[in-house]
């Protein structure tokens, strides 16, 4: 019991440790090559303690919490670093869908791997895919109808009602894949579901 418990704290210990290296060569190739990693590379503050976040979690016991929260910290970080690169701030108005529902699917799917916990998985995979078609309506109705960026893509005009269409169907088979889960009782993060009145 206490060589597990040693186990499973080296292994969160080994994790940080390498990040820590991580962090420490990319300050070095900054200074080797001269690169401004303050104006330019400032999001990876944000991403490396999110996927400090991530790892740690992924080596704890009841780590979910923690995988979840540092998968929407390292999602806030990439998107950050893209809007920094392109100075393209205006694609907040839709990106926050990466985020939440997108970060806490991808850390459900991760955490859901890696227990073995099928209806974690089933769950995040829910999430990955809400969000995906959540950022590709905003997507749409942001850069192709309104232009946000100040330049309109060209888009036929069925395109717009088609993937809020298409968005409406998939939540609709979310809705009853989900009803079925809790009727067959199928457990979530290692509870059970409530029962069917």
């Amino acid at each position: 019991m206490i060589d597990s418990q040693r186990r499973r704290g080296s292994g969160g210990a080994a994790v940080v440790g390498v990040l820590l290296i991580a962090f420490g060569l990319v300050f070095l190739a900054g200074e080797y090559w001269n690169i401004d990693l303050g104006r330019y590379g400032w999001p990876i503050y944000v991403i490396g303690p999110g996927l400090a976040l991530v790892l740690l979690g992924l080596t704890q016991r009841d780590g979910s919490g923690l995988t979840i929260s540092g998968s929407m910290v390292t999602i806030v970080g990439l998107i950050l670093l893209y809007q920094n690169t392109t100075d393209h701030w205006e694609s907040w108005a839709y990106a926050w869908t990466l985020i939440a529902p997108g970060g806490s699917g991808v850390g459900t799917v991760l955490y859901g791997l890696r227990t073995g916990n099928a209806g974690m998985l089933r769950v995040g995979l829910w999430q990955v895919v809400t969000a995906l078609g959540l950022f590709i309506a905003g997507f749409l109705f942001f850069e192709g109808l309104l232009g946000i960026s100040g330049r309109r893509f060209p888009l036929p005009d069925w395109v717009l009602p088609v993937a809020v269409i298409v968005l409406g169907l998939l939540l609709i088979a979310r809705g009853f894949t989900a009803r079925r889960d809790v009727h067959a009782g199928e457990t979530i993060d290692g509870e059970a579901a409530p029962p069917s009145s």
